[in-house]
């Protein structure tokens, strides 16, 4: 049963693994990994082929999302989530690439910031990038 739990991943899992996988490159000092995950997001939030989605589909059950949310006018058919992605990839990649191929040191704390935050709002469930996007009349 453990195992369905852990093939299933809900978004709020997700988020705590992505936030795990940038906190894990950037101590490691592995920059491919940062680039993929940033190319996977970037993905993801083009297509709306999302990974917690096609775990769930291909199982034939529904997780909810384990995050906070709240209802507000609609003022965008886009998905939030799918903002979200994109959102950190294009932050996350820029900061980094930034920082990594043009040396520019003030941007050292972008990506361990965005690492750390992203963690807790999946320990948590409360994402405020989310529930800002949503705010805004994201779906």
């Amino acid at each position: 049963m453990q195992l369905v739990k852990i093939i299933l991943m809900s978004e709020r899992a997700f988020l705590f693994f992505v936030g795990a996988i940038i906190l894990s490159a950037l101590y490691f000092s592995i920059d491919l990994v940062i680039f993929g995950l940033c190319l996977w997001l970037l993905f993801e939030g083009m297509t709306n082929i999302r990974l917690t989605a096609v775990t769930q589909k291909i199982r034939h059950k529904k997780l909810e999302t384990g995050l906070t949310q709240f209802k507000r006018k609609l003022r965008f058919s886009f998905d939030a989530s799918r903002a979200w992605r994109l959102s950190v990839s294009l932050i996350l990649g820029g900061s980094f690439l930034l920082l990594q191929v043009y040396q520019v040191e003030v941007l050292w704390f972008v990506p361990w910031f965005m690492g750390f935050a992203i963690m807790g709002a999946g320990a948590s469930g409360m994402c405020p990038m989310l529930l800002f996007l949503r705010w805004v009349g994201f779906r």
